[in-house]
């Protein structure tokens, strides 16, 4: 095995505890790498107004791949409060530093595997016929196209002139909002490129065929938003057509599918989707699982990916003398990270290990008992975040 430099970067509140209990199981699992811790997040706006030093992006560049923690974001007004003084009114302007790595290195393709645990105790369930409860087993894997759409950065209050003359030109701004005045106008776009697009898809049928999935589904709103979702069915038609007939593609408006999450979603298998309603989608299906505690993700590039859980922060949690969250989430982003390198093997003894300790049912983390997240937890027999990362390593030797 080839040791490996992986960028480690713990961001803010709980994204640190979760890292390390991730690198205790690599290490664990027999995984050889050197670790550089990289900085990101929250402090390092407000101590240098840049919560994404080019330093950060200059590791990245070099070792390729990189595992994050969580980040703290907040609305403008709030981010510029938070400014050390010596900063404040010269334009600084806080920007997601997950959403800046993804478009600085075109990290384009996310990928955010959904799959039931057996045992777990917060999976789906449902009433069936006669009465009958029925725990489908899930399985999706939902591709989010990770740098267009709404999550651009193409926004404006107040536009200047030449937006606003631009916007004038289209006849459904003039019949909505030509008597809205200027200075109370806030517009965010939302952009496709045939390119992206084509390659999220492709990313998508591609992966359909190589772990069987039969089909793949659009989960976009075309009805609605002509231009961009209908140009995204378009392609995936072409797509399927010229290049996986064998793989069937089905269409689901948003609002609609989030609708059938709780009716059937033992049916689905691949979805894609733009970056917002692929955001919204991962989360519903996330819910069917046991919750973002084991939502996992990889953002992919062709030169450089970043594995993260699709977590937050939670930044109440962050200062309890022992931490209780669940690092399930993490610790699979790392195996998705050694899937993508090619150490498949130890990335599959690490996910036999999390389904034994969760099958077992003896180690369990706060939300895995339904409690509500408080420090007392522990005293009441939950797991804390080490707790679970000594049993999944535990388990890797069984």
């Amino acid at each position: 095995m080839t040791k490996r430099t992986v960028v480690a970067m713990p961001g803010d509140g709980i994204g640190g505890v979760v890292l390390d209990a991730s690198i205790r199981v690599l290490d664990a699992a027999g995984f050889k790498a050197d670790y550089v811790q990289a900085d990101i997040g929250w402090e390092f706006w407000k101590k240098e107004g840049n919560p994404l030093p080019q330093r950060t992006l200059d590791l990245l560049t070099e070792h390729k791949i990189g595992l994050f923690g969580a980040i703290t974001s907040k609305p403008k007004d709030a981010a510029n409060a938070e400014l050390d003084e010596n900063l404040k009114d010269k334009g600084l302007v806080y920007s997601s530093p997950i959403v800046g790595l993804r478009q600085y290195f075109d990290l384009d393709v996310c990928t955010r595997p959904c799959r039931t645990y057996k045992g777990n105790p917060l999976n789906f369930i449902r009433r069936g016929q006669k009465d009958a409860i029925e725990e489908p087993v899930v399985d999706v894997v939902i591709f989010r196209q990770n740098t267009e759409g709404l999550y651009g950065g193409v926004e404006w209050s107040n536009p200047p002139a030449q937006v606003y003359d631009a916007l004038k030109t289209h006849p459904k701004f003039v019949q909505n909002f030509s008597d809205v005045p200027v200075e109370e106008l806030s517009v965010s776009t939302r952009i496709f490129t045939k390119k992206y697009t084509s390659r999220i898809l492709k990313a998508a049928f591609a992966y359909a065929e190589k772990y069987g999935y039969k089909s793949v589904t659009v989960c976009e709103k075309p009805n609605v938003i002509r231009e961009t979702s209908g140009m995204m069915f378009k392609l995936a038609q072409e797509i399927q057509k010229n290049e996986y007939p064998e793989i069937e593609l089905w269409n689901t408006n948003i609002d609609a599918q989030m609708m059938w999450l709780t009716k059937n979603p033992e049916n689905y298998g691949v979805i894609v989707a733009g970056n917002m309603f692929g955001d919204i989608v991962s989360d519903g299906f996330a819910g069917l699982i046991g919750g973002l505690g084991f939502a996992c993700s990889a953002n992919i590039g062709e030169d450089v990916a970043v594995f993260e859980p699709t977590h937050g922060s939670a930044p109440k949690y962050a200062d309890y003398p022992e931490s209780i969250v669940n690092p399930i989430a993490m610790i699979a982003s790392a195996c998705m990270m050694l899937d993508h390198i090619g150490e498949t093997k130890i990335s599959d003894r690490i996910k036999k290990a999390i389904a034994k300790v969760i099958e077992d049912g003896k180690v369990k983390t706060y939300d895995m008992m339904k409690m509500t997240g408080k420090s007392t937890v522990l005293d009441a027999g939950a797991a804390s975040t080490d707790e679970m990362a000594d049993a999944v390593i535990e388990a890797l030797g069984e």
